[in-house]
């Protein structure tokens, strides 16, 4: 026979090893039965197909019994082999498996940390939990930036207010925020009763906005008030606010612990106050990543 086996190994030919060793270590064809649960005449054909495929004499089999060849044993000590390799690669992955390990590097905008509902804080110490060599990346963004960073690959994910849907990007809700219009204590407004704040009166004081994309409710809120400054984020809102010049919009959750101190109070709050929904984003058709993947199921529990 002159036949060699070429290619790629199939899994015809692994199906027709596992005979040749089962053969081999039952010492026999007839022995090899029970275990194959196959009969005879079946094993002798898969030994023959074997013996073409390789193009080798494995054994030989008659009245005389079963035994193998020089070319058999030689075949059989390199399918241990074989299968020793096959053993650490199974091995191997279930390692990987079993203990986490890579980046994740996650977009969040800015001043969320203090939502008391925060599941992403959970989600990560749960990570962290499954996962202890996991190397955690955090980017304080602006949300267009989030976004343009989950689409270009450079964030694994990102958490960002769901104004306008981008295209490629899968979005998850998480969970929503109030926010209200605020003044600090040294504004005039500061001591008057919300019965007595008209929306004629909010229009006169100067109001800082924002720099970034808004959501339609805000839009209506600030296109009632004269926005003469802006700021790229939530702090620089808050320290625009703390002046005592500028009346402006903050999220409850964020401006607490001035309204606690009695540094700042929202104003007329059945009025001049909107809600908005934030999302966790991923980009869409993103090859598996066991990290991300764990994280976005710890976040799912989190929520819930």
């Amino acid at each position: 026979m002159t036949k060699k086996l070429l290619g790629q190994i199939s899994d015809i030919d692994l199906r027709l090893l596992k005979v040749f060793r089962t053969v081999v270590e039952a010492g026999g064809f007839a022995q090899a039965e029970a275990e194959l649960n196959v009969s005879s005449s079946a094993i002798s054909a898969s030994m023959a197909d074997l013996e073409k495929r390789l193009g080798l004499r494995l054994c030989q089999r008659g009245r005389a019994g079963f035994a193998l060849t020089d070319e058999g044993r030689q075949a059989y000590r390199a399918l241990l082999q074989l299968h020793t390799a096959l053993d650490g690669f199974r091995t191997e992955i279930n390692s990987i498996h079993q203990q986490l390990k890579g980046e994740l590097v996650i977009g969040i905008t800015d001043n969320l940390v203090t939502l008391p509902h925060m599941s992403v804080t959970r989600a990560l110490a749960a990570l962290k939990a499954q996962g202890p060599d996991v190397s955690i990346d955090i980017r304080m963004l602006s949300p267009g930036i989030v976004e343009r960073g989950v689409v270009d690959g450079q964030l694994h994910l990102g958490v960002v207010p769901q104004v306008q849907k981008v295209s490629g990007l899968a979005y998850n809700p998480l969970y929503s925020e109030t926010s209200n219009l605020y003044c600090s204590s040294g504004h005039p407004l500061f001591a008057h009763r919300d019965e007595a704040i008209s929306i004629e009166l909010l229009a006169e004081q100067e109001a800082v906005g924002q720099s970034f994309a808004l959501c339609p409710a805000m839009k209506k809120m600030l296109a009632q008030l004269n926005v003469t400054a802006r700021a790229s984020d939530r702090e620089g809102i808050a320290f625009m606010i703390l002046t005592g010049l500028y009346i402006g919009f903050l999220p409850d959750h964020y401006a607490e612990r001035w309204v606690r101190s009695g540094q700042m109070r929202s104003l007329c709050t059945e009025k001049m106050s909107y809600e908005i929904k934030y999302a966790a984003v991923t980009r869409r058709g993103m090859r598996p990543n066991m990290v991300l993947d764990t994280f976005l199921q710890s976040l799912a529990f989190s929520k819930g």
